[in-house]
């Protein structure tokens, strides 16, 4: 029985021409998907003609009105209808599509939002009179003159009135502004120098501020650090470092958070390519790879990062939406991030995030009044309670002991509490100031270390820190002596694909040096001669097939040496300093130079820290001294 195919039209009609306004409402659907889609493509523009101030009004989560406004440098009153028709732009000439070096080039976006939404368009440029044009459901006015000082404003209301199917699609206001606010923060974050406000008017007048970001200044570092504390959190660049690298002329620059400031998903990931933000699993792929060593699965590392290349090495011009790019040379551009961001967290030492000390003292509180039933609690006193300085002094002179008294001389004995000397320290005693985890001053519930630095305490967890230092010291013996392979007795032989054949092949040289070696065996199949000795006993035809993944995900496969890394990770567990167990001043002050002089030892194997810095000024506010 023969079924007709369920999207054939059963009486085909003849082909024709769509018309204009129907061509753009389906362009527009590529372009404008909601709300923040509309914001993303206004502010791009607004960035392009040059502005140093946007000001982005929204009301009812953008479905009810946009309004972006600039002070950049406007559009003369006879280019308005063009600037309103699809394709038309100036930013680019048609001459060289690689050679793109602003946000929009499509001539699309105004179009397209004027096709299903209310559109006002008014702006003056220098040397011109201020000019409006309004465009309703794709149906252009006459222009008319308009008063405006500078700039242009832009104002969209009731967006896909023309299109009332897609407005079914759309979240909950409340969704859709957090996704306008995430689009504009990512702007932001490319264009340090230029200041954004957020405002959501739903309710008339000034409405609520949503976001201002004022304009930062200083060199490239300073401001993007400026405006990144501004959008991330003053916490982000506190435990963030500065990451500056070159390869073949693709330069990288940012900053990326220590392990210890993971997150549990990853909301706190920015990427940028020759300032345009973009969403590259690629990209994401290389930044989780950077942090596989340091971080657990579960949890996701944070970072701010810019690539910057020649235009001709990147194509912009791969999605209507431009959110994603497709490089030239893809595996340089990866080697570059996972190379730059394992080099400064390696720099980092031991150091790890403020914010593990801020929990710990979060943590604690001060103990609870334990009166009898029914007793009111004491009211609280605080240091500025207390006596002034000068009252102290004066007391402590009027209490002072009277050496001509009878009965006060032997206050002066040794024995007396007023005229004991206080005790030097022990020559062999470590300089509390002279290295940055202090010295040890003793052990608790034999496990953790409690030393002493200058400017406060380290509580170390004898077993976390002792175990990534045997890590590190078993990973720098694999890396200087290579991994020993063990050649099977019988190759095991794995039938593939003729393309994931030819793949592996071409990385077989690079699994060698990992101890994996394989060989064509005919056909689409290949043969397993030898694998790492430190794995044991392993099923090669799955590792395969899950290298195999991975390179077509990523374009390079970091499973052997991941599986490599985890099995280094239990040896180190299993030869390190075990909990509950006694250890010498020199011991515990030999533990704190290596953590000092090792990469990685803020963390342990599992991404959590080792250790917790309080300073003298937090405990003292804790017992309410300061």
């Amino acid at each position: 029985m023969n079924t007709a195919a369920p999207n054939m039209m059963q009486n085909p009609r003849v082909i024709r021409q769509l018309d204009e306004a129907l061509i753009n409402r389906i362009a527009a659907g590529e372009v404008v998907e909601r709300p923040a889609s509309a914001v993303k493509e206004l502010v791009e523009n607004a960035i392009d003609a040059g502005a140093g101030r946007i000001r982005i009004d929204i009301a009812d989560g953008g479905k009810t009105l946009i309004r972006i406004t600039d002070d950049g440098c406007g559009i003369p009153p006879a280019d308005l209808p063009v600037a309103l028709a699809r394709h038309a732009t100036s930013k680019l000439d048609g001459s060289d599509l690689l050679n793109i070096h602003s946000f929009g080039f499509r001539g699309e976006a105004l179009a397209s939002l004027a096709a299903v939404g209310r559109l006002e368009l008014t702006s003056r440029a220098a040397g011109h009179e201020a000019a409006r044009i309004r465009v309703n459901g794709g149906r252009a006015g006459e222009v008319e003159p308009a008063a405006l000082r500078e700039g242009t404003v832009v104002e969209l209301r009731d967006l896909f009135h023309a299109t009332p199917a897609r407005l079914k699609f759309l979240r909950t206001e409340r969704a859709e502004s957090q996704a306008i606010s995430d689009v504009v923060k990512r702007l932001a974050m490319a264009e340090p120098a230029v200041g954004f406000i957020l405002r959501d008017i739903s309710g008339g007048g000034e409405g609520r501020l949503i976001l201002r970001a004022d304009s930062e200044g200083g060199d490239l570092f300073d401001a993007l650090g400026a405006r990144l504390a501004r959008i991330m959190g003053r916490d982000f660049i506190d435990n963030a470092l500065g990451i500056d690298a070159t390869r073949e002329g693709i330069r990288l620059h940012g900053y990326a958070a220590l392990p210890t400031y993971s997150r549990g998903a990853a909301v706190a990931q920015f990427l940028f390519v020759n300032g345009r933000p973009v969403k590259d699993r690629a990209l994401t792929g290389a930044l989780r790879a950077a942090y596989q060593d340091v971080l657990s699965r579960d949890r996701h590392p944070a970072a701010a990062l810019f690539i910057d290349c020649p235009t001709d090495l990147v194509d912009v011009n791969v999605h209507p939406a431009k959110a994603e790019v497709r490089f030239r040379e893809p595996g340089v551009v990866r080697g570059l991030i996972v190379t730059a961001l394992r080099h400064g967290l390696a720099g980092a030492g031991h150091r790890a995030s403020t914010t593990v000390g801020a929990a710990t003292l979060g943590a604690l509180r001060p103990e609870p009044f334990d009166g009898a039933p029914g007793e009111e609690t004491p009211a609280r006193i605080y240091q500025m309670d207390h006596a002034s300085v000068p009252a102290r002094a004066a007391a402590w002179r009027a209490q002072a002991p009277d050496t001509r008294a009878p009965g006060l001389a032997e206050m002066q004995m040794p024995w007396s509490g007023r005229t004991v000397e206080p005790v030097e320290p022990a020559a062999a005693e470590e300089d509390t100031t002279a290295h940055p985890l202090g010295a040890a001053r003793g052990q608790v519930h034999e496990n953790y270390i409690i030393a002493q630095t200058g400017t406060g305490i380290v509580i170390v967890d004898q077993h976390a820190a002792h175990e990534r230092l045997v890590y590190e010291r078993l990973k720098r013996q694999m890396a200087e002596n290579g991994v020993a392979a063990q050649a099977l007795l019988i190759p095991e032989i794995v039938e593939l694909s003729a393309g994931d054949c030819a793949r592996l092949l071409e990385m077989a040289a690079d699994f060698a040096r990992l101890g994996l070696v394989i060989e064509p065996f005919g056909g689409s199949a290949v043969a397993v001669r030898e694998t790492p000795a430190i794995l044991g006993e392993v099923n090669a035809g799955a590792m395969l097939r899950d290298m195999l993944d991975e390179l077509v995900d990523q374009g390079e496969s970091t499973t052997l040496e991941t599986r490599l890394n985890a099995i280094l990770s239990r040896m180190a567990c299993h030869g390190s300093v075990r909990s509950g167990r006694r250890m010498g001043a020199e011991e515990m002050n030999a533990l704190l130079r290596e953590m000092e002089a090792t990469p990685h030892s803020g963390q342990c194997n599992h991404g959590r820290p080792t250790y917790v810095e309080l300073k003298l000024s937090d405990i003292e506010r804790l017992f309410e001294r300061s």
